[in-house]
Order: structure tokens, then sequence, then C-alpha cells
């Protein structure tokens, strides 16, 4: 869960009309007068004619289907009050796969894809057959880290897990349509999962201070997947001490947290006896994953 952007779509303008258009231009000028970006109001309008942007170009004096029209109206009303595009439309693009997405996940973020790389970095291209590379996502949402892993390294064996039955069921969903096996689990962290060891482990847990000034901004979001504690390392906290556990030796630990939280999340590896401690940084340049080898 990386910063989210607190440039969303605002109230619709004093006298803005949220009746249907009727036609393809008057409903982006409708969207444009809700504080709607011109972007995201050509996606949606693609969503609701089943066309390529492509088509809006040609056809801007065109009428709008009732149907169509009254679906976009409801639409831009929703996306000028915040709610993620994403879950409007239904999917996500991450890593270049297409991710089903819904309110009961988090909308995976570009920024995520930095510890999808550095995970990547870390996996041998191909594995022995009878010994595949093991790999644990905690938390894994939608599936979007776990499958982009599972995508770039068909030979490894991927385990996800998520306390949330909702969560689990969209990570299948996706699993099943982008043909990509997972092995999933329920439970809370390491719970489900024994004394079994992996050769890498990944999270993105919540790592959002409770109060914190940008919570408002992610209201649809779930909750639960955002917060922890009043500092949000409490997950982060857990994770490292337990995942000594659970690591072959050699194995590595990879975290994402927030842009002010490298130094402690460091502090917490490096208390916990990992060796070789670092940090990568997003696209924006802040730092947003840490990383540690368990050597012991």
């Amino acid at each position: 869960m990386s910063e989210p952007d607190t440039g969303s779509p605002g109230q619709p303008a004093v006298g803005t009309s949220l009746t249907a258009p009727a036609t393809v231009v008057e409903a982006m000028n409708s969207a444009r007068a809700q504080g709607i970006e011109r972007l995201d109001t050509q996606l949606l309008l693609c969503a609701v004619l089943d066309k390529p942007r492509s088509w809006l170009l040609a056809h801007d004096t065109d009428p709008l289907p009732l149907e169509a029209a009254a679906r976009f109206a409801e639409l831009s009303a929703r996306r000028a009050q915040g709610e993620p595009l994403a879950y409007l439309l239904g999917d996500k693009e991450f890593y270049g796969l297409s991710l089903r997405v819904a309110p009961g996940v988090l909308v995976p973020r570009a920024d995520t894809e930095t510890l999808v790389d550095w995970a990547l970095d870390l996996l041998p291209a191909q594995t022995a057959p009878d010994r595949p590379t093991r790999v644990l996502d905690l938390g894994t949402g939608s599936g979007a880290i776990a499958l982009a892993i599972r995508s770039r390294r068909p030979h490894a064996s991927v385990t996800a897990v998520d306390a949330s039955p909702e969560a689990l069921a969209i990570a299948a969903d996706n699993a099943r349509r982008l043909h990509l096996p997972l092995e999933l689990l329920a439970g809370s962290w390491f719970e489900p999962l024994g004394a079994r060891c992996f050769d890498l482990i990944v999270s993105n847990p919540p790592y959002i201070a409770e109060g914190d000034p940008h919570l408002p901004a992610l209201r649809f979001e779930p909750i639960q997947a955002l917060t922890a504690g009043r500092d949000g390392l409490d997950d982060l906290r857990l994770i490292v001490t337990q995942a000594r556990k659970h690591l072959e030796t050699g194995a590595w630990l990879l975290l994402e947290h927030g842009y002010d939280q490298a130094n402690a999340v460091q502090a917490l590896l490096r208390d916990a006896g990992f060796s070789a401690v670092s940090t990568r940084h997003d696209l924006a340049g802040q730092p947003r994953c840490t990383g540690g080898h368990w050597a012991v």
C-alpha cells in the first residue's frame, strides 16, 4: 500500500447536472464539470459503451444509448466522490497483468512493482523440477504480487496467505483467469503455515498509522488492509519477528512500507538477526521496500 494521490476528484461543482448526458461530448463535459480527469472520463465511457478509446475521438457527437448514458452518469458521480477508478471498472493493470479488483481488496499500486522487481532479482530463472523455489506472499489481497512473481518465474512454487475470505476469493479468481496456479491459504500471517519454510517471503502489509491524515482519501478501501497501530508498524514488527521460523538458511524477507518508515524497518530486521539489510526506492524516488538476508 503506497501513499494515496491526494489530488483525487472533488465534489461536483455547484449547479452541475448529474442527469444522463445525451452525446459523447456532453458526457465528457459533464464529467469535466464534476472535476474528473480526462483519462478517467474516457475509460468510464469506454467501459459503458464497450468501445476502445480510439472510437471516442471519431464519435464525439454520437448519441449515447439511454442505458449507457444512465450508467455513465452513475459511475461519474461515484468517481467525483473519490471512489477508485479500479473499483468502478472492476480491474486494474499490475506488472502487465489485468487483475480483477473490488472493494474487498486494496487497489494495486505501481509502487508495489518495486517489491516484485526485487523478488525477481533474487529468484533464479530456472529451478530443479524436484525442488522448486518456494515463495510466500503474506496478505496477498487481489494476488497481485504473488501472480506477478508466478508469471515471471513459472517454475517457482508460490503460496499466498490472507485473512480475508473475500480477498482470497478475488485472488483465486485472478489466478484462474490468468492460468497462474497459486496455493491460497486462509489465516492471519503465518498461522496457516505450520512449520513450513520458504526461500523468499514478500509482503505488502498494512503500514499506515491510525489517525493518519491520508486515511480519508482511502475511505473506499478496506481499513483492515491499511492501518497497523499507532505508528503503522505493528504488522511489520510481527512479520519480521515470526519470519525467522519460516525462512530457509540463505533466504530473504522483502517488505513494502511507508516512505518515512525505511529506517525503522531496517532496525527491525537488524535487531531480528537479518544481514545485508537494504532499501529500494520506488519510481518517485521514495524509499519503498526494505529487505534482509537470513543467513543463520
